[in-house]
């Protein structure tokens, strides 16, 4: 009986295994599946929950222990937000006066965006890009969308970036700098060909500190390096189809205090609205859906010809 007994124990003990492999396999399948998306469909919106807390101060500067806290207070995801919304990187963390910290730190740096999450105007523009220089910080949309946004450190009052409409055109992971040889821009995006004017990563000092470029953070400019489309040229550089459109607009207060800094008295004090985003965008509008539709020709007639 007891053997028996350990015989049918045994072999209950077996089922139950097998069920729990073969679940973890169908989950693991399921899961694959769920990650592995058809060759040549759209990339997902990004849900965007935004952020509706409230702001504080940190003081940072004569403080030699506040590297060491902030370290030990905050994951590398929450300290990364809270870099971007001071628009510095790691290098300028001690030559900042004091740091703005949302109350609640979420991981996501979407949440906490002051561009808005649709824009209508923008409903036919597959791609497009938005420079803010009022609060140093871009915006990328598809379709109207908000898909990415991130700090920037454009042009010096010296160096301004030009403002207006252009196109993204060619693109190098790693380029010297025509303005001074020393300076080693990586995940270089030119915007302006003739004027050398491009984003790329670079030091992020928490003011407009460039040399007319787009400054931005690695992991931004590493993702637009990508995201955006380049132009479409002949050998002789003739332009058949430009890259995705970009916006730079407004002016920086540089006798005033720093923008993100208002957000400790209204925590919607950066915030741009949709209005305002189509106010830029409406006088190139007709310009840029002829470009577009320019380069969706060619890229048919591309490969109609293989």
């Amino acid at each position: 009986m007891n053997n028996l007994y350990m015989i049918k124990k045994s072999n209950l003990w077996f089922f139950i295994a097998l069920c729990a492999f073969f679940g973890a396999s169908c989950n693991r399948n399921q899961q694959t599946q769920e990650n592995e998306k058809p060759v040549g469909e759209k990339p997902t919106i990004p849900k965007i929950d935004l952020y509706e807390g409230k702001f504080q101060s940190m003081p940072i500067k004569g403080n030699d222990t506040a590297l060491r806290v902030f370290k030990k207070r905050y994951t590398a995801q929450q300290q990364h937000v809270i870099l971007a919304l001071n628009r510095i990187d790691f290098n300028n963390f001690n030559k900042v006066d004091s740091l703005v910290i949302p109350d609640s730190i979420w991981s996501d740096i979407n949440s906490y965006t002051p561009f808005p999450l649709k824009v209508k105007a923008l409903a036919d523009v597959h791609k497009m890009v938005f420079f803010s220089y009022p609060i140093q910080a871009f915006a990328a949309y598809e379709n109207g969308n908000l898909v990415r946004w991130g700090p920037s450190s454009m042009g010096s009052k010296v160096h301004p970036t030009q403002t207006g409409l252009s196109f993204t055109n060619w693109k190098a992971e790693e380029h010297v700098s025509t303005a001074d040889d020393e300076w080693l821009l990586k995940w270089n995006f030119n915007i302006r060909n003739k004027e050398g004017i491009g984003w790329h990563q670079y030091t992020m000092p928490g003011y407009p500190a460039s040399h007319s470029c787009l400054r931005l953070l690695e992991n931004d400019a590493r993702w637009l390096y990508d995201w955006a489309d380049q132009w479409i040229v002949e050998k002789d550089q003739h332009v058949l189809a430009e890259g995705t459109p970009v916006i730079v607009y407004g002016a920086y207060d540089y006798t005033a205090a720093k923008p993100w800094f208002a957000l400790l008295q209204e925590p919607n004090a950066n915030d741009i609205a949709e209005a305002d985003i189509a106010k830029e965008l409406n006088p190139n509008l007709e310009k840029i859906l002829q470009a577009q539709q320019k380069r969706k020709e060619l890229e048919a007639s591309k490969r109609d010809s293989l």
